[in-house]
């Protein structure tokens, strides 16, 4: 910043305060706090003044922080107490985006998206909403929000989702977009609708006489890990084949058993990953809480990580830290 002072004879960057205080851009400020459900669907609300599903939140008043915004408007929108001091993105919003009425002059926003967490069924029936303006509240699937929402809006949400995911910190995007994208943004996972797999979960292997409609594996890498495949065309997550990669005989751990037959799951230690055979995929590392996080398991999902958990134990591996999944190079690696 130039220096200031009241020596007009200076020349240079010199500014009065007043001169100073003029040049600096003015921008608008808000706050909205991301919400899932245990089925990591997003709450949206709608209101009476726009047709577009909207984030709980909305504008930073003069003298609040936005932290303290955030907790306001979830108790005025929503009759929800809480603190939110997780930020998950801030988001620049240029003053060019369409949608904003001229006669507005809407100057550009700052606006920081807090993680709300995960809400019980017990905290989501809590919810109390206000006599006006908000008209509703829905749990919407990550990749039906730019259907439901404002382009900016969807596109702002999911990057935030992203980053909750990857346990790397806070986003900086700019009108939605990640200025450093993460190997989950430029995949674009979320993107299409997760596969439904709401089965109910049996520890063990698989009895005789029940037909097995898949196979898929937890396959560990040294530090914890397991290896997850992304379709580059859909952004879809899924586990590999028990057999995909050079591992340990596969333990079953268990399985789920819906209308559609067994989808089995076992347990390997990887001992290398070899060249790319598919490029259609990108292979990733992520932690298993990052694969259940992209995944649509239903009530049951806490008994398949209890299992893989087990499992790790069985190997002797470590728990790994939530960080940014590694995307892994077309050579492969091996340990």
């Amino acid at each position: 910043m130039p220096q200031l002072t009241d020596d007009a004879e200076r020349a240079g960057t010199w500014m009065t305060p007043a001169e100073y205080g003029a040049s600096r851009a003015t921008l608008w400020t808000a706050a909205v706090v991301l919400v899932t459900d245990p089925d990591g669907r997003i709450l949206l609300q709608t209101v009476d003044y726009r047709p577009d599903r909207m984030l709980p939140g909305g504008a930073v008043d003069a003298g609040e922080s936005p932290a303290a915004a955030a907790a306001r408007e979830m108790r005025e929108e929503l009759g929800v107490e809480g603190r939110y001091p997780q930020g998950l993105a801030v988001d620049w919003i240029p003053a060019d985006t369409p949608g904003f009425p001229a006669e507005m002059r809407f100057p550009g926003e700052i606006l920081h998206v807090y993680d709300g967490g995960t809400w019980s069924p017990e905290r989501i029936g809590a919810v109390r909403l206000p006599a006006q303006e908000i008209t509703g509240i829905e749990f919407a699937e990550p990749a039906d929000l730019p259907a439901l929402m404002d382009a900016g809006d969807a596109r702002r949400a999911l990057s935030a989702l992203r980053a909750r995911v990857n346990g790397g910190g806070p986003a900086l995007l700019e009108a939605g977009r990640p200025t450093n994208p993460t190997a989950l943004d430029r995949l674009g996972v979320l993107r299409t609708r997760r596969a439904r797999l709401h089965g109910t979960w049996h520890r063990g292997p698989v009895p005789g006489g029940l037909p097995v409609r898949d196979r898929a594996g937890w396959l560990f890498a040294p530090d914890g890990r397991v290896l997850l495949l992304i379709a580059r065309a859909t952004g879809a997550a899924h586990l590999p084949a028990p057999a995909a990669e050079p591992a340990t005989a596969p333990v079953p751990i268990g399985y789920r058993y819906d209308e559609q037959g067994v989808h089995a799951r076992g347990a390997a230690r990887l001992t290398a990953v070899l060249p790319s055979r598919d490029a259609a995929y990108a292979r990733l590392l992520a932690t298993p809480e990052q694969v259940r996080e992209l995944s649509d398991w239903g009530p049951a999902g806490h008994e398949e990580l209890a299992a893989v958990h087990a499992a790790r134990t069985h190997l002797c591996l470590p728990a790994p830290p939530r960080t940014p999944p590694t995307e892994l190079p077309p050579a492969g690696i091996r340990w």
